[in-house]
């Protein structure tokens, strides 16, 4: 066993059973369940513009190297510059070899799942270059130099409130308080940075555009300041015309969180150009693939790269909300990101993801563009086990077992003592601690079934 799925395993029970956190994840659950419930209204057919996005991004992830070629050439017409990466550790080469290249001192970052993959905090840190976390959560987390990257719901207001109270001697005991004092932190950082680096929501081919979308307005102020704006994203958040933004936008709102529309919408096409006041001098795209390639060879697998990053799944899973993100052991958690992380990752160490799954379904039913998750993790398990990458001694029990259940003569020669010693040596870890082995009765159900009717062996 890998030192990642032991620490997901003595993780998960510590987190599983933190009534606190509990709590807290409930009440957001909640306000989150709320929302969406409002945002939908907005439809008259939630299936049908669901439908129509499903299948705008299959067909863009089936020729994602016609339409990243065609962003490319359209993006380059404005003077944008597009940089491929191959990995992560070409990603940050490419990044920091562009903030050396203009002497960049101080960077202000906005929120990015993709920077948080490439692991570029730890890259800017060791080559010392100054950075401030621009959203609101993340900053908190920076104030209190917690390393983890946390989900929304795993700290409370109250958290929030005697972080800041702490660290900088205030009274704050408002969100509307809290969120206007990081903001007046963050004011000078904007202005002063030499460069900014966000993330994207989607890339649009036919224009050459970059689409984010935003509540905090903090994206914009990190695109528009700086001289210089890195943008990192995957290479399947294209889409193929900005028209299609009409379809995309609201349900990215709606099932993120509830609302009809973000408040910032912004689509960026190129650097500053001439009479322009605001904008960068330079504007670069880093393409990133990171194990995306691998998930497109897979034919039923690839549509999770269909994905727009709206995080329904995860609000409506329920491992996810019992464990929440940090134990996943990577920035994508919940369904989608135990379908996508074992390719994108060391594939021996994260394939117990796709295991942790009641196959309930919820993650499916919820999802804006159609994606079937609970039924791509099957794929996963199946793929694992066809490449050997399962524990040989699982398959060794799980052969035992076929061969008892399978042939009648074993299940009677095996009296009920037996049985259950056999699930106490062999079964008892894997059950857990918490739960209760089922019993096996003396006389099993095709004794007693035999009796009632009479009929004979």
């Amino acid at each position: 066993m890998s030192d990642v799925y032991n620490d997901f395993i003595k993780n998960s029970e510590i987190t599983a059973f933190d009534k606190n956190r509990r709590k807290i994840v409930n009440t957001n659950e909640l306000h989150y369940n709320n929302s969406v419930i409002k945002g939908k209204e907005q439809y008259k057919n939630t299936e049908l513009a669901k439908l129509r996005a499903a299948n705008l991004k299959h067909n863009v992830i089936n020729d994602l190297d016609e339409y990243l070629i065609d962003f490319e050439l359209n993006f380059s017409k404005n003077g944008g510059k597009v940089l491929w990466a191959q990995d992560k550790n070409e990603a940050n080469d490419k990044i920091i070899s562009i903030l050396k290249k203009h002497d960049v001192k101080h960077v202000v970052k906005s929120k990015s799942s993709t920077c948080i993959e490439i692991e570029l905090k730890d890259v800017l840190e060791k080559n010392k270059i100054k950075f401030s976390e621009t959203d609101f959560s993340e900053h908190i987390n920076q104030l209190s130099e917690d390393n983890n990257v946390k989900y929304r719901t795993d700290k409370s207001k109250e958290d929030i409130y005697e972080l800041i109270n702490k660290k900088y001697q205030q009274s704050i005991d408002t969100l509307e308080g809290a969120t206007f004092f990081v903001g007046d932190l963050l004011k000078d950082e904007f202005t002063l940075a030499d460069a900014g680096i966000t993330g994207a929501n989607f890339l649009i081919s036919d224009i050459g555009g970059i689409a984010v979308t935003e509540n905090q307005g903090n994206i914009i102020m990190s695109s528009l300041f700086p001289k210089i704006h890195i943008v990192v994203v995957g290479i399947e958040k294209i889409i193929p015309c900005i028209k299609d933004l009409y379809l995309f936008w609201p349900l990215l709102a709606t099932y993120g969180t509830g609302q009809n529309i973000t408040a910032y919408n912004s689509i960026i096409t190129g650097p500053k150009q001439e009479g322009e006041i605001d904008g960068p001098d330079e504007l670069y795209v880093v393409l990133l693939d990171n194990g995306r390639s691998n998930l497109l060879e897979k034919q039923q697998q690839r549509r999770a790269l269909s994905c727009i990053g709206c995080g329904a799944c995860l609000n409506k899973c329920p491992v996810y909300k019992n464990i929440g993100k940090n134990i996943y052991g990577t920035v994508y958690g919940g369904p989608i990101g135990s379908v996508i992380t074992p390719y994108l990752n060391d594939m021996q160490d994260f394939k117990h993801l796709s295991f942790a799954c009641l196959l309930c379904g919820k993650c499916t039913e919820v999802c804006p563009v159609k994606i079937n998750l609970h039924e791509l993790m099957l794929y996963n398990r199946r793929d694992f086990v066809k490449q050997d990458k399962s524990i040989s001694i699982n398959k060794f029990f799980i052969y035992i077992y076929k061969r008892m259940m399978t042939k009648s003569r074993a299940k009677i020669f095996l009296g009920a003592n037996w049985k259950n010693f056999i699930l106490k040596i062999f079964f008892k870890k894997l059950w857990g601690q918490r739960r209760k082995l089922p019993v096996i009765k003396n006389k099993s159900f095709n004794k007693i079934w035999r009796e009632k009717t009479g009929i004979k062996e």
